[in-house]
């Protein structure tokens, strides 16, 4: 199913789609070291209420609103005339790996709440490792959008 009327706006919904996607994985990549960081300092701290709050609004005030925009966004790109070879698997794991990306961003906001209560259980390596994982599905969702192997 296309939207005729979306043709025209094509490349603008390209252009707002890589937008949104750029600011998205800024705070993707930028939490989990946040974290890192915040496992380094005492419970209660001065240091640890800054993080909580430096936390807060990259989750709330960039990813969070990112993250919606690189959906709608990229729901107007599904929906405009020839952007999409629905037969094409390319399409079907891209879409796969941004649902694994929405969850990852969804862990993210759970261990920040963690941390805002107090009750942060995992090390510094974790978040280390954690702060991998987007990279990796970015990496694969760009070769899947722009080379389209399959």
């Amino acid at each position: 199913m296309t939207v005729t009327a979306l043709a025209p706006y094509l490349l603008w919904l390209k252009a707002f789609h890589v937008i949104s996607v750029i600011a998205w994985m800024a705070g993707l990549l930028y939490l989990p070291r946040l974290y890192v960081y915040h496992t380094a300092v005492p419970r209660g701290s001065v240091e640890s209420e800054q993080f909580k709050v430096m936390e807060r609004r990259l989750l709330k005030q960039i990813m969070t609103p990112a993250m919606i925009a690189t959906w709608c966004f990229g729901i107007l790109l599904v929906l405009s005339p020839g952007a999409v070879d629905w037969h094409a698997g390319w399409w079907h794991t891209k879409l796969l790996l941004v649902i694994l990306m929405s969850g990852f961003h969804g862990a993210s906001s759970k261990w920040r709440r963690d941390f805002l209560n107090d009750r942060n259980t995992r090390s510094h390596r974790f978040y280390r490792y954690a702060n991998e994982v987007p990279t990796v599905l970015m990496i694969i969702i760009v070769i899947m959008a722009i080379v389209q192997p399959f």
